[in-house]
């Protein structure tokens, strides 16, 4: 019992320096020095310099806080009909999770069983799966109110605002070592929270939201926050490894409380 009430102490406390480091953050944005802060917090000037600038990035609230539950997909394999999970996503996890780690969080993993039965309704979970392993999912991402994923020969991501449509270079004539993924943040069906999700049309978009991330957190973090948004990426991957060579925003970056 002192060990777990040990561990979500740490946890708050990892928290609570994160929001002080933001604040601190937006209030010398707003043109306050260092001096001012220090006066207000009753802490040195010194002190507030060394907060601005060690200890937890805010930015790292946007994957989630304390303790996050990532859920990868779980596949049947073609030969033997054994669940299995895909490489790549095994890779995506990996790499997340790292990025969790450097911002001070902890995770848990688990996997969307086979026919994609996995509980949305719990804070701090991120998921990689997309509609075609899990119609909870695919219900999910219905509820976005810019992109809909649309099923004809292949799968492609559409914008509804625009008209465009994001279709993965493996399905086109000729083919392009291009893939598109989505990414967002929505509601839970509970209405008590969000869910952050993503995933490519192929396996190289998925891994280049996870490049996104590791290199572009903090312009993410500034633009959304903690709020509902939604938006497609393109990664471009070398097509001898599938590793991701880079990754960007294809589509505008959606607040869905502003659509």
């Amino acid at each position: 019992m002192a060990t777990e009430r040990l561990n979500a102490a740490q946890l708050e406390v990892t928290e609570l320096s994160r929001l002080r480091r933001r604040v601190i953050q937006d209030l010398h944005a707003q043109g306050l020095s260092y001096a001012q802060i220090a006066k207000e917090a009753g802490l040195t000037r010194g002190r507030i310099h060394q907060i601005r600038h060690t200890g937890p990035a805010p930015e790292g609230a946007f994957l989630g806080k304390g303790t996050i539950t990532l859920a990868t997909p779980l596949k049947r394999e073609a030969t033997n009909a054994r669940p299995v999970v895909a490489m790549e996503d095994v890779t995506a996890a990996k790499r997340l999770e790292d990025l969790a780690r450097g911002f001070g969080l902890a995770m848990e993993l688990e996997h969307v069983p086979l026919g994609g039965d996995i509980d949305l309704n719990r804070p701090n979970l991120i998921v990689i799966c997309g509609p075609k392993l899990s119609p909870v999912m695919g219900a999910l991402y219905e509820s976005d109110p810019i992109f809909e994923w649309v099923k004809d020969d292949v799968w492609t991501l559409r914008d509804s605002r625009t008209g465009t449509t994001y279709r993965s270079g493996s399905d086109s004539d000729p083919e392009q070592p291009i893939d598109y993924a989505y990414l967002g943040r929505l509601p839970r069906p509970d209405g008590k929270g969000t869910v952050l999700v993503f995933t490519g049309i192929h396996p190289q978009g998925t891994l280049g939201v996870v490049q996104l991330l590791q290199t572009e957190i903090a312009a993410l973090w500034g633009q959304v926050a903690d709020k509902s948004f939604s938006t497609v990426i393109s990664a471009e991957y070398d097509p001898e490894t599938g590793e991701p060579v880079k990754a960007e925003l294809a589509s505008p970056l959606y607040l869905h409380e502003e659509t």
